[in-house]
């Protein structure tokens, strides 16, 4: 409603017993300018990302985009409109930004399917790529009250805490911490921990059978520690996985606590239904 509406309906005289006559309708200049046109940038902007769109589906993952410099002249655009198209595409997790290296599609996600039965869940995930890991960190001490707590030992019996990041074909993809109570594992050294399965590593090598396990999932992004090991932005998407593991004995095994790059790992899960399922 306008101002002269306004003074109409709340009784405010006119001065004369005519008819207060209708409002004037707004010049095209005031309606302009209370409603700036959008179409043109917007119009532009949906070009670069439809054209962007076409270039992520052609090409295979990881695939090095033109520089925003190129792609502007290319699309007869301006350089803002393509950062914004890049941005937006970034933020949704079709394109991947590495300083100082350029913007890539993103990469191709390592999957593990996770079932009931799988008994190195998240531990050495069945994927594609050669799996490797750098130790990071190997001490021994007094577990302490919280720990445990948390691996039904005495608070002065000795812990072992490990923590590796993990890669795949040579890029980062996990940070992994774990806790094992160090009287099961004796003569474990670092380099065991560079390859292979750990829990075929503690059946075969220390007769350590592990059974089952209770395991959380929960999303979380990288702290600055975190991203750097990763190769990622701070507050990057991750998938934080925490792990208490059993042997056949009822006995803790292992405490695990890992954070997996959110751009590159994914899960998936066989479902199995009943009548009582919802």
């Amino acid at each position: 409603m306008t101002s002269t509406d306004s003074s109409t309906d709340s009784g405010i005289d006119s001065g004369t017993d005519s008819a207060v006559a209708a409002p004037a309708a707004p010049s095209a200049a005031a309606a302009s300018a209370a409603h700036p046109a959008r179409k043109l940038p917007t119009a532009k902007r949906d070009r670069v990302r439809r054209h962007l769109l076409d270039v992520i589906e052609r090409s295979g993952p990881g695939t090095s985009l033109a520089p925003e410099r190129d792609l502007a002249t290319q699309l007869g655009v301006s350089r803002p409109t393509v950062r914004a198209a890049v941005e937006e595409l970034t933020r949704s997790g079709l394109l991947v930004r590495q300083q100082g290296k350029g913007t890539f599609t993103s990469p191709h996600k390592v999957t593990q399917e996770m079932s009931g039965t799988t008994t190195n869940a998240l531990a050495v995930p069945p994927a594609e790529g050669d799996w490797t890991s750098r130790v990071i960190r190997f001490t021994v001490a007094p577990a302490g009250p919280p720990r445990a707590a948390r691996l039904g030992i005495g608070p002065d019996e000795p812990v072992l805490r490990i923590t590796r990041v993990r890669d795949v074909d040579d890029e980062p993809m996990s940070i992994e911490q774990l806790e094992l109570p160090a009287a099961i594992v004796p003569g474990l050294a670092p380099e065991d921990m560079e390859s292979g399965n750990f829990y075929r590593l503690l059946r075969e090598r220390f007769d350590v059978v592990v059974a089952d396990a209770v395991q959380t999932l929960e999303p979380a992004v990288t702290n600055p520690e975190q991203a750097e090991l990763l190769d990622v932005p701070v507050y990057a998407p991750i998938l934080q996985v925490e792990r208490t593991t059993r042997d056949t004995t009822g006995r803790i095994v292992e405490f695990a606590h890992a954070v997996y790059r959110g751009d590159r790992y994914r899960i998936t899960s066989k479902l199995r239904f009943d009548a009582s399922s919802g």
